[in-house]
């Protein structure tokens, strides 16, 4: 009975407003809970001790879609410590074999022709030839660096046109990717495609009066016919459609001989591609030594690209997937063939290092694309404080797009709490809203979180309520 009366005391004693103040469990409880029926939540977030504050759902695993981009760039820099020191050894390369020319890929992904390239540009490589040749015979794009792992397993088969899915190449030139420019007709008409010709367009697109732009295309895997439906208004701006490649690395032969044909160099025979086919040497758990490198060939002129560091802040601020691919291969390279199973490899090696279970996580890819990936809230937060203490960590940290500021972040939390003070990686997917890294209370604590929206009904939204969620516990801390 004296129990009972001390309790009704202290309520009494305490403010009204206190009283009916809701916990922060149930502050995040409700933002979450306006999210579509169905949709489900995981969520941690932990103090600069480790203590966790928040924890939803911790150890179900989520699709992470392109948070995985954390976990490759981060297994790249555990790798390869001197990422950032040095300029990358990984550019595009020729030689001379015979009467051909032969362009080698070393890796990098930021080949570029773009006419106004001012470094690693192919340009660079056709000049150093043209100064010297003046007739070839074939010229031939060399991707053996890596086996042929075109695509990772358990990306959906409809992102292979799109420049989100397109192949994956040691030898990338344009982030391989053909842009396509789409001009308005006169209404009723077809419109007009300007590109340099690499695909053929077929062309079933309209131009309308009073209508909206609404152009679609696609095309059957390793066709170079792209077909194009929809509309666009005939008083829209021109428009830029992006088309995935399927042969990287014959695009790049086959522009490197138009470059060759600019500079007056004759070039009389075919352009083809080569890739290495995957073997049992490609699977880490199936051999016991790394597999023999081959001496480096002498070459008629190299690329040296900046720092893979900069590289490393293209694919977490924009979400670059064909970059974080490479990089994920160019990983497994320091021990192994250029695997994906190598550069899955690394990965379990640094969560094992910072001491995530392995039921935690598995991951297929590189980018996030693919549908098989998971990972659990409490181990990505466990990785996180991990890569926070790591030499390499504040370099890697300053990667990740600011809230409000910049990257994938640039256009969230304006305006709250969190502006300027969120430094984290984004994902969307399928059905899939993901967001993780670190973030300062407003206290000035710096905290750590992951949250994963996954089973997302159609024409909804997970990202508002746990962007409101995140607001909340900052506002708290």
């Amino acid at each position: 009975m004296k129990r009972v009366f001390a309790l009704a005391a202290l309520a009494l004693a305490t403010p009204l407003a206190a009283q009916d103040a809701p916990t922060l469990d149930a502050r995040v409880a409700a933002e979450l809970g306006k999210a579509a029926t169905g949709t489900r939540f995981g969520l941690v977030v932990a103090d600069a001790q480790g203590r966790e504050i928040v924890a939803v759902n911790a150890d179900q695993r989520f699709i992470p879609a392109s948070n995985t981009k954390i976990v490759t760039t981060a297994a790249a820099w555990s790798a390869m410590p001197g990422i950032g020191n040095h300029d990358d050894t990984g550019g595009a390369a020729v030689r001379v074999d015979g009467r051909d020319l032969i362009l080698t890929g070393r890796g990098d992904a930021r080949l570029s022709s773009a006419p106004d390239c001012v470094t690693n540009c192919l340009a660079q490589l056709a000049n150093a030839i043209a100064a010297g040749i003046r007739r070839v015979h074939n010229v031939t794009g060399d991707a053996t660096l890596f086996p042929d792992e075109r695509w990772s397993s358990g990306m959906s088969w409809n992102n292979i046109p799109t420049r989100s899915g397109t192949a994956i190449s040691a030898l990338s030139l344009d982030d391989n990717e053909l842009n396509v420019t789409v001009t308005a007709g006169k209404p009723g008409e077809p419109p007009r495609f300007d590109h340099l010709g690499y695909v053929t367009i077929d062309n079933r697109a309209l131009t309308v009066t009073g209508g909206k732009t609404d152009l679609n295309y696609d095309r059957l895997p390793f066709e170079r016919t792209v077909r194009v439906t929809g509309t666009i208004a005939a008083d829209a701006s021109p428009q830029t459609l992006r088309f995935g490649i399927d042969d990287p690395a014959h695009y790049a032969a086959w522009r490197l001989a138009a470059m060759l044909r600019e500079r007056g160099v004759k070039v009389s025979g075919t352009v083809t591609s080569r890739y290495r086919a995957p073997d049992l040497s490609d699977d880490p758990a199936r051999r016991d030594t790394p597999p023999p490198r081959a001496p480096e060939p002498v070459w008629l002129a190299a690329l040296t690209p900046p720092p893979l560091a900069d590289d490393v802040r293209t694919i977490n601020k924009v979400s670059q997937n064909l970059h974080a691919e490479l990089l994920l291969r160019r990983t497994g390279l320091v021990d192994g063939s250029g695997s994906v199973a190598d550069g899955q490899a690394r990965v379990e090696a640094m969560f094992a290092a910072a001491g995530v279970p392995r039921t935690a996580f598995d991951f297929s890819d590189g980018s996030g694309m693919s549908t098989y990936n998971r990972i659990a809230p409490r181990g990505m937060v466990t990785l996180l404080r991990w890569i926070a203490v790591q030499p390499w960590g504040t370099a890697w940290r300053e990667t990740l797009p600011v809230g409000g500021t910049d990257g994938t972040l640039a256009r969230r939390f304006k305006g709250t709490t969190l502006e300027g003070r969120i430094f984290a990686k984004t994902g969307s997917l399928n059905a899939t809203s993901a967001l993780a890294g670190y973030m300062l209370g407003k206290s000035g604590k710096m905290l750590t979180f992951a949250v994963y929206a996954n089973d997302i009904p159609s024409g909804s939204s997970g990202t508002p309520m746990m962007d409101a969620a995140l607001v909340a516990i900052a506002e708290a801390n």
